[in-house]
């Protein structure tokens, strides 16, 4: 843990300094005219769907119900648009770090394993905070998730969001040299650019456009129909309102939300309308906790009243765990997030970015007299992620107030599987560091060798030492921002995402999900909006 508290230290320090660079406001799209603050909003109001979290899968599932029906989307935090961190790609890892602030477009959380992580706290949630990689979901994870996905509109709602917001990156130094060297390695076949998942070599899709500005789910709104939807930021769900139908079935009839000054909201639906929790892995198993849905004696505990037992809600959570290397290259590099990817065989992705930081050093400023240009340090990553993961995790309530993050607890390797997978992706890491690829970012030593110079561990001596390798994996761990579950299908929703045994309520987020989609989540979670929506607007037609 020390290790990756110093990268962490590492990371905040160089990203600190980049906060000097000048960067391009993005201002707010016009057709963002059906937002507004929450204060803004009347007390109590009536809609057809409540959509709780404007985030991955909200606004997209916001805007497609809009199109017929009355909705209102719920986001507790802000706008993203004219924040230049949050909408460059260079500002990536100064967004994650700034997360000790209350309304940061990060919300930064520690796992009780003290492995440190976010969550998105902004319009467009974890989709306007991430890398921007985007790849569509592994065949068999629509076999093996529990949900009853109609592939035919999965594929249509995949290109909805794909012809707003996804671009085909442009490969340069480092994101190169790692495409070359996966194939040198072993990692085949390589398969070009596609949006697809494909074992192999492959470029995937980004978020990012050819100027490096981002582009997240809040883009989606632009689908919506102005006059049917409204959008609250700095709205905070407290609980969800329920009600004993008249078949003493309970029923979900709206939420209690509080605004940045404390007043107090209620929204409701109305007949045949559904409350929709779109929060995140994290907040909507927290706020259906809050509401009184959960395993009974553990609310009981808490004096929170019991309106539905639901045994599992905050369990089987889980986190990708990734692991790897940094380096410091002899030559400055471009500055990259995910764009290749190698899919293996062996339970494993890599992955690789660079990050370029400008140094604006004063002492230097002062001995030539005149303002100096900034100096240039790259830190290139190459990393990988394992598939599932099979450890199983769990969340329970810090307190009562909705703003405080839940207590979190991954397990990470706790399945033996889960060390294998890291194992021969860390095996496969060696591999590309000794292709001919990586040879030009290797320093050369004044005995004439040639050595990486990392930042951080390197990779064990010994790469055929399972134990050797498996105390790697663990001692190194950190997050690569994939969590999902705590929802999960089959135990708290049904394959039609509707909560098990509360009418009018349902999950549309990354919690209903028992495995990763495969390299990257996020395609999948905007799809989802989507796909949802659409079905919810063909079974009101019915």
């Amino acid at each position: 843990m020390d290790t990756k508290l110093s990268l962490l230290f590492l990371a905040i320090f160089f990203t600190l300094l980049a906060l000097a660079t000048p960067q391009v406001q993005q201002q707010s799209p016009a057709y963002l005219g059906f937002a507004f603050n929450a204060t803004d909003l009347p007390s109590e109001d009536y809609y057809d769907y409540i959509v709780v979290g404007g985030g991955t899968a909200g606004c997209p599932l916001a805007a497609t119900l809009s199109q017929n029906f009355r909705v209102l989307l719920l986001e507790r935090g802000g706008i993203p648009y004219g924040n230049p961190n949050l909408m460059s790609q260079e500002g990536f890892l100064a967004t994650l770090t700034e997360t000790d602030y209350f309304e940061s477009p990060a919300q930064g959380f520690t796992s009780e394993e003290g492995v440190p992580n976010a969550r998105g706290r902004v319009l467009g949630g974890s989709s306007a905070i991430n890398a921007g990689f985007y790849s569509r979901a592994d065949p068999d994870f629509y076999k093996n998730s529990g949900l009853n996905w109609d592939l035919k509109v999965v594929n249509h709602s995949y290109e909805w969001v794909e012809k707003a917001i996804v671009f085909q990156p442009e490969l340069q130094s480092w994101q190169s040299a790692v495409r070359d060297g996966l194939i040198e390695a072993g990692v085949d076949p390589y398969v070009g650019f596609t949006l697809n998942h494909s074992v192999g070599t492959k470029i995937g899709g980004t978020t990012f456009d050819r100027m490096g500005n981002r582009h997240s789910a809040a883009d989606l709104l632009q689908y919506a129909k102005p006059l049917n939807l409204k959008v609250a930021v700095h709205a905070s769900v407290e609980r969800i309102l329920v009600a004993s139908s008249s078949f003493s079935k309970q029923s979900a009839i709206g939420v209690v939300y509080r605004d940045r000054i404390g007043r107090y909201h209620h929204a409701m639906v109305r007949d045949k309308g559904e409350v929709l929790l779109s929060a995140g892995a994290l907040g909507t198993p927290q706020l259906l906790l809050l509401s009184g849905i959960g395993s009974r004696p553990y609310l009981s505990s808490w004096g929170i009243p019991v309106v539905h037992h639901s045994p599992y809600v905050g369990q089987y959570l889980y986190d990708n765990p990734r692991n790897g290397i940094s380096i410091v290259p002899p030559m400055p590099l471009e500055h990259s997030l995910i764009q290749v990817v190698g899919i293996t065989n062996s339970g494993a992705y890599l992955e690789a970015a660079s990050n370029v930081i400008p140094f604006y050093s004063p002492a230097r400023s002062i001995f030539i007299r005149t303002p100096a240009p900034p100096l240039h340090l790259t830190v290139a990553t190459l990393m990988e992620k394992i598939a599932g993961p099979l450890s199983i995790g769990s969340l329970r309530l810090a307190s009562t107030d909705v703003r405080t993050n839940p207590i979190v607890r991954f397990n990470y390797f706790s399945n033996p599987e889960d060390v294998e997978r890291c194992i021969n992706g860390t095996r496969k890491i060696g591999a590309v560091l000794r292709s001919r690829s990586m040879a030009d970012f290797r320093f050369q030593e004044w005995y004439g060798g040639h050595n990486f110079r990392f930042v951080g561990p390197a990779l064990p001596h010994d790469l055929s030492n399972d134990v050797e390798l498996g105390q790697f994996c663990r001692r190194t761990v950190s997050t690569i921002w994939h969590y999902h579950g705590g929802c999960v299908s089959g135990k708290v929703v049904d394959h039609h995402f509707r909560v098990i045994g509360v009418d009018a309520l349902r999950v549309v987020d990354g919690s209903v999900f028992p495995i990763s989609p495969g390299t990257n989540p996020q395609a999948t979670v905007l799809m989802m909006g989507r796909y949802v929506g659409l079905k919810i607007l063909r079974e009101r037609m019915k």
